[in-house]
């Protein structure tokens, strides 16, 4: 049953457009004592009146008013109130750190050719990748999560890499974990002062994704096993990937790195609470 005295945490906030050519906004909520999920509509005449810093993955709310259905499930919200603000995210000291923990990665790769490819890129972008999110809902979805996401993948890197160490070229690894992503820092947009990130849709008129961006430029420099190692690490071509891992025959490199990605998509920190 509703009480306005329920305290819900944002879980994820969106605004598409209606048949009538009006705004309106789709907000999920996870009620913070038994971890139910709410969904909500706001028209556009609500989303006027209120803050879109209200909005942010990870603020506690109150819903002030607003019309629930028999289950109590989906509510169409009138009026909300903030209970706790969020983190934005990484703040930032944390994102200098983190970058020169990447910088760090790079320094390792030993081919001189593949770790100036990698660094000049992570020089020329760096002020995007230090803000860039690595998701707009799934996952670290915040200032500086592309780096925490990173970060992670090169630790499951470390971690796995001595195991197969016959069967694996270690800087085509380190540089797959650095660059699969990296066309995220184009593909979303995130508003520092509200941390609401939405899709930038100038990168959509050039690329079909993140992954199409990754796999292109480093097919163009010549790192072909990198680039083909992009393009298989979200596993199936359903999810997005350009080589589907239930072909046959394929290198192990290419299982590998879906995994550490899937693993820190998973199991990291993969919103701002986390922290």
């Amino acid at each position: 049953m509703f009480s306005t005295e329920t305290i819900y945490e944002v879980v994820i906030f969106s605004v598409g457009d209606t048949k009538a050519g009006t705004k309106m906004g789709k907000l999920q909520l996870r009620d913070t004592e038994d971890s139910s999920l709410l969904n909500c509509i706001l028209w556009e005449e609500t989303l006027n009146r209120i803050d879109p810093k209200l909005f942010r993955s990870g603020n506690l709310l109150r819903i002030v008013s607003g019309s629930f259905n028999e289950k109590y499930n989906n509510c169409l919200v009138s009026a909300l109130e903030l209970i706790k603000e969020a983190k934005t995210g990484l703040d930032e000291k944390e994102r200098e750190a983190a970058f020169k923990k990447l910088i760090d990665y790079i320094n390792q790769i030993q081919d001189t050719e593949l770790r100036n490819f990698t660094l000049n890129i992570y020089k020329e972008n760096e002020e995007k990748i230090k803000v860039s999110p690595a998701a707009k809902l799934m996952h670290h979805n915040y200032i500086g999560g592309l780096m925490v996401h990173t970060l992670e993948c090169l630790a499951f890197a470390d971690a796995n890499l001595p195991l197969f160490a016959a069967k694996l070229n270690k800087d085509e690894v380190i540089a797959a974990c650095l660059l699969h992503d990296i066309g995220k820092i184009f593909e979303y947009t995130i508003d520092t002062e509200t941390g609401l990130i939405d899709y930038d849709e100038n990168f959509r008129k050039d690329w079909l994704t993140h992954s199409q961006y990754g796999f292109s430029i480093c097919m163009s420099a010549g790192f072909k096993n990198i680039a083909k190692m992009i393009a298989a690490h979200h596993g199936r071509a359903e999810w997005g990937a350009i080589i589907d891992l239930g072909e046959k025959d394929l290198e192990p490199e290419l299982y590998l790195v879906h995994h550490l990605d899937d693993l820190s998509a998973k199991f990291g920190k993969i919103n701002v609470s986390m922290l």
